[in-house]
Formats: C-alpha cells, sequence, structure tokens
C-alpha cells in the first residue's frame, strides 16, 4: 500500500490497518481503527478525527502509468514486467495488472462511509461534525468520479461495508453515480472553508468541491454542443478563479518545488515529506540505471517523441517536465528522445525531489487538481457556451500561456481556439493523471493512440476501450457485476 502525507503537518502511515501519526500542531492522534469495535471506537471527537484521517489516507488517485502509456504521452519499458507493454498496446483483460483502480476505489468510498455513517451519533462539537463528514463526502465523490470515468456506471455504496454479505451489489447507470458525485460536492461546497491555514493546509475546502464539480462537469459534456454542462463547467471554474484563495506561481518550475506544498496553486494536493514518507515518481519514472537517484533510475516510461516535439524552445515546461542530460562524477550525459536503450533516453522529472537520500523519499506534492487546470476549463468551456472565445476566454488561456513563457494568442475562431485549449492542456498536464481523460471525453482516444506508433506500438484499441474492464478478481467476488462490453469472456 502507497504510503504519503495528506497535510502540511500530519502524514499517514498504513499497514494492515494500523494508523500512525507524526506531525505538528493540530496533532491527529489516529489510532489502529481496524482492531476496534463499534463498543470501542467511534465515541469521541479524536475517535472522529482519525477515522477522517484514514479516508485521506486511502485517497483515490490512480496510477500515473496508465495515464501515460495507454495516451499518446509515454512509451513503458519494454522488458521486465510483460503487463506493462499489454497496457500501452491495449492487448488487455480484466487480468491485466496496472488497470486494477476498481477495488482501491471501494476501499476509500467504505471508509468515507464510515465517517458519514458513524459521526451522526459521537458527541463532539457540532460545525467540527459537519466539516468532517462534508471532508468525507468529498473523498468518495473524488473515488466515485475516477470509478464512473474509468468503469462507467458502478456499484453505488453509501453504507460502511462490514461482511461478505454487503458485497454483493449491481452496478448503477453512470447517471446515477454522477448524481451521488453532485450531492456530495454540493454539500461540501457549502460546508467546508475556502482554504485553510496552519495544520489544515491539505484537507478538502470548498473550492477543491466546486473544482471537482467542474471537472465532473466537463467529462460529461464530452463532445456534445450545446450541453448545459458546459455553463455548469464555467461557472464552478469562474467561482474558485474570481474567490482569490489560489492563483498561478511567476514560474512553472515553482509549481512543482517543495514549498509548493499547500501553496498557491495546489487546490487539492497529495503532500509528502522528503525521506519520512516520500514517493519514488522521480526515480522510477527517470533515466533507467542512472546513478543521480538513490537506487538509480528505474525508467519505468519515456515520454514520446510527439510530446516531447510539441514544446518549443521559448517554453518553460520542457525543462521542467524532461530531463535531457545529467552530470555525475565530473561526467555528463546526453540523453536522446529516439535512442532505444532506456539509459539514453530523455525521461520525465516533473515530481523529481532531488534532496530525497532513500530510494522512495521524494517530497514533491502530487497535485490532483490545480489552479491552471481551472483557468484551462474555463476557457475551454466558455469558447462551447458562446460558440467562439470571447475576452475572460482568452485572458484566461493566456494566463497559462504566459507563465510558461510563450506569447499570448489572439484572433481564433472557435475550432482553432478549442484546440489551442487542447493543445495548452497537453503541455502542461503530463504526469498528473489528465491526458487519458481528456481524450476520452473529447472523442480523440483511439486517434490519437493509433498515430502514437513509435517503438512499433501498433496497439489493438478499438472503441470499447474508452472504458477499462472491471478486474476479473472484483467480478469474482461480486456475481451480480456485468462486465464492460469488448472484455467479457
Amino acid at each position: 500500500m502507497k504510503l504519503l502525507n495528506i497535510t502540511r503537518c500530519f502524514f499517514l502511515i498504513l499497514s494492515t490497518g494500523v494508523i500512525v501519526l507524526s506531525g505538528c500542531e493540530n496533532r491527529l492522534d489516529l489510532a489502529p481503527i481496524t482492531n476496534l469495535t463499534d463498543a470501542t471506537f467511534y465515541r469521541t471527537a479524536e475517535d472522529a478525527k482519525a477515522a477522517l484521517g484514514a479516508c485521506y489516507g486511502t485517497i483515490n488517485n490512480p496510477d500515473v502509468f496508465h495515464d501515460l502509456v495507454a495516451s499518446d504521452d509515454a512509451i513503458p519499458f519494454l522488458t521486465g514486467d510483460a503487463a506493462r507493454p499489454l497496457v500501452w498496446r491495449y492487448d488487455i483483460t480484466p487480468e491485466t495488472n496496472y488497470i486494477r483502480f476498481y477495488s482501491g476505489a471501494y476501499t476509500s468510498i467504505n471508509r468515507c462511509n464510515i465517517v458519514i455513517s458513524r459521526l451522526p451519533d459521537i458527541d463532539m462539537d457540532d460545525q467540527l461534525r459537519a466539516r468532517y463528514i462534508a471532508e468525507a463526502k468529498f473523498l468518495r465523490a473524488l473515488a466515485y468520479l475516477n470509478l464512473v470515468r474509468f468503469y462507467g456506471g458502478v456499484p453505488i455504496v453509501t453504507e460502511p461495508t462490514e461482511s461478505a454479505e454487503n458485497l454483493e451489489v449491481a452496478r448503477s447507470s453512470a447517471e446515477e453515480v454522477y448524481a451521488l458525485i453532485e450531492a456530495d460536492l454540493q454539500e461540501a461546497e457549502l460546508i467546508l472553508p475556502p482554504k485553510y491555514t496552519g495544520g489544515d493546509v491539505g484537507r478538502a475546502t470548498s473550492n477543491a468541491a466546486k473544482a471537482l464539480m467542474a471537472r465532473m462537469y466537463l467529462f460529461r459534456a464530452g463532445t456534445e454542443a450545446g450541453s448545459p454542462f458546459w455553463q455548469q463547467t464555467v461557472q464552478k471554474t469562474r467561482e474558485v478563479i474570481e474567490e482569490g484563495s489560489f492563483g498561478l506561481y511567476d514560474t512553472f518550475a515553482e509549481a512543482f518545488a517543495l514549498t509548493a506544498r499547500g501553496g498557491l496553486e495546489n487546490i487539492f494536493e497529495i503532500q509528502y515529506l522528503t525521506d519520512v514518507k516520500g514517493h519514488g515518481q522521480g526515480r522510477g519514472y527517470g533515466v533507467r540505471g542512472a546513478p543521480i537517484y538513490p537506487g538509480g533510475g528505474a525508467g519505468i516510461a519515456r515520454p514520446t517523441a510527439s510530446l516531447y516535439n510539441l514544446y518549443t524552445e521559448a517554453d518553460q515546461r520542457r525543462e521542467v517536465t524532461f530531463i535531457t542530460s545529467y552530470t555525475f562524477n565530473g561526467q555528463t550525459t546526453n540523453l536522446s528522445i529516439t535512442d532505444p536503450n532506456p539509459a539514453n533516453a530523455i525521461s520525465f522529472q516533473k515530481l523529481w525531489d532531488r534532496t530525497a537520500q532513500t530510494n522512495g523519499g521524494e517530497g514533491t506534492s502530487h497535485p490532483i487538481i490545480r489552479f491552471s487546470d481551472m483557468l484551462l476549463m474555463y476557457a475551454e468551456a466558455q469558447n462551447e457556451v458562446n460558440g467562439g472565445p470571447d475576452a475572460s476566454a482568452y485572458d484566461a488561456l493566456n494566463r497559462v500561456r504566459t507563465r510558461a513563457g510563450l506569447d499570448p494568442v489572439d484572433g481564433l475562431d472557435y475550432q482553432a481556439f478549442k484546440e489551442a485549449v487542447w493543445l495548452e492542456r497537453r503541455l502542461e498536464f503530463p504526469f498528473e493523471n489528465i491526458r487519458w481523460f481528456d481524450l476520452v471525453r473529447t472523442g480523440r482516444l483511439i486517434e490519437a493512440v493509433r498515430a502514437e506508433n513509435s517503438f512499433n506500438r501498433n496497439a489493438l484499441i478499438q472503441p470499447f476501450h474508452v472504458l477499462l474492464p472491471i478486474p476479473q478478481a472484483d467480478m469474482d467476488n461480486n456475481p451480480l457485476l456485468e462486465q464492460n462490453p469488448g472484455y467479457q469472456q
């Protein structure tokens, strides 16, 4: 299970259900809740805090590997684990590794359901109780949003799963899942503060709820001209932009610095602590075998030339997103976007924490929703609402471009502006679990995957691949589940 830090001042260690806390002020004392019963737990405000901490401990954030290699952004290391190239080539089945996001999402949902169900019976401050429940509903909505975008309609579970008898639940429609997500986020929006200070920085906020709603509306709008979801996207992104708690750093590099944790740009993020409870994304996706990382680079996946070559020389995001050379013991190694040897491959470095001294000790935050996403969602949706860009749409797009060192755009018609936003999103968000979803919602997945044929990909992608297969283990555990079309055995 991945270990992660959730806020500036506390981190969770999750192992066999035991939750340990370390931090500063506003300390949360998280108990080993799986060893306790209802008779001994869920009695006090501290128990409530611990239960909510367990929700943050299983925050649902898909493995970035799928977003990279199932789109047109990256090529997996082609030896070693045989399942990685299968995902890349779309030779996938319900038993394929690296696309098993289903059970992890329901683990997160169940912990949120425990908070939502148990906290009303605890004798504690009413406002604090309401806030904790609203945070749990935000996290539940996040998990369900990932599920419905990956799998379509899924079982809706809103009560704690306490025995094997509760595991058999039929799939609901996608519309029913979206209705639950919307209701959870609307409640969170009303109750949560727009931003926190001190030890609570990193928790879900009303701005995060609005941002997640905007992401949901944008996905639901899809390719439908005149969809009401375009206007709803405009409304929610505008509210976040105009509220003023978040913004852009002066440079793109600052958005991924260690100092960005809990800072200006990340509306919601997973926070880590260097060499305390970190991640291994920089090393994992770094140059294969390079000695500049503790333990050496793993080279899990390398960027495609079609992604790398989109960046102009003026675009400051390129040097932040990719490593193109490194120096070790006085010797410089220049890297290539086409060399088949992964030890010589230009690689991802967007989340690399160069100060980490341990393998898996990197402390940079993993963004889930950044402010630049609000600007680009607003620009895209406003263009749809008006049938072309207005001054506010240009302003939103150009704020992202000029921060990257690019000239502003102007004079574009409806189609050209839409494509300009799509391009900007690809340049802005590699390694952030956005590209695959963008391709699906805009109807471009098959075209983009087939066009990216470097290293003899020859993808077997078909129209049904816009949804993932429900993992076979989960099908076996729930006989009421029906598999997605195209994956039936």
